[in-house]
């Protein structure tokens, strides 16, 4: 019981990490929740197998991404589709407009990379280091940095 008790403390206080991957890697709310459960279907399953070795952030971004290019695959294999963006629709009311949209652009540019620059942007807007960068997607630090530079002229290229 002790040990359900903490991943589900784990999930909540990390609720957010989650949430910023299946929003980058899904185009639909319903999406989004479907993934987001399949996330922390993978975790609980590998749960048991974590051995502190690393953050438990670090664990969790690792499987998360991991689970998001599995479930991306599959959704290609099915074939393609139009989604009907329902976040819209349901759009909290927030009262800094400019930056709502300024990250809602940045997020739609996000979804055009390809699946691992994703990913490494994903974990360097939230603050993770090179180290950890590399930790999680197995690439070397000095790869990292150089991805990055090129992600982030992309972007820029994008948006501009």
């Amino acid at each position: 019981m002790q040990h359900k008790e903490e991943f589900i403390k784990i999930i909540k206080e990390n609720a957010g990490l989650i949430y910023k991957v299946t929003k980058v890697y899904t185009n639909s709310m319903e999406d989004e929740q479907d993934l987001y459960q399949e996330i922390v279907y993978q975790l609980w399953k590998s749960f048991s197998s974590f051995r502190n070795e690393s953050k438990i952030s670090t664990w969790m971004y690792r499987i998360a991404l991991n689970t998001a290019i599995a479930h991306l695959n599959k959704e290609k294999k099915k074939g393609s589709h139009l989604p009907i963006d329902e976040w819209l629709m349901n759009k909290p009311d927030l009262n800094d407009t400019l930056k709502e949209e300024q990250v809602e652009i940045l997020y739609s540019q996000i979804k055009k990379l390809d699946t691992i620059e994703k990913g490494i942007i994903l974990l360097y807007l939230d603050g993770r280091s090179y180290d950890e960068i590399a930790g999680i997607t197995g690439f070397s630090n000095t790869n990292i940095g150089t991805r990055l530079g090129r992600i982030k002229q992309k972007l820029i290229t994008q948006i501009n």
